[in-house]
């Protein structure tokens, strides 16, 4: 499981690359009317055991959070479940503002 973690940078590049690629925001409904990534899917953790069938997806499954910390926890009980290409964008929402998007707000 040495894979669990993919950058921002790495994570923009995958977006663009035309790729499938379902990114999942794992924070809870309030945070995103804070910020958001234009194109991901909330889905936040407590949820995420209801919703598997929506992941259990043959590309790339990205997950974030604010930091990384809850998004990391998501990608490996996916992985546990049979999501082989589940990821956590390390850093989280935070870190793709400050490298990728300044434009998203921080908090």
């Amino acid at each position: 499981m040495d894979d669990l973690q993919i950058t921002p940078a790495e994570t923009k590049a995958l977006l663009e690359s035309g790729e499938d690629v379902l990114l999942v925001d794992v924070r809870e409904p309030w945070e995103t009317h804070i910020c958001r990534i234009a194109g991901a899917v909330l889905i936040p953790m407590g949820s995420i055991p209801a919703n598997l069938q929506k992941l259990d997806v043959d590309g790339d499954v990205i997950c974030y959070c604010h930091h990384g910390v809850r998004s990391l926890d998501v990608a490996v009980w996916l992985r546990g479940q049979g999501v082989e290409r589940a990821r956590s964008m390390s850093g989280g929402i935070d870190q793709w503002s400050a490298e990728i998007d300044p434009g998203v707000p921080r908090y």
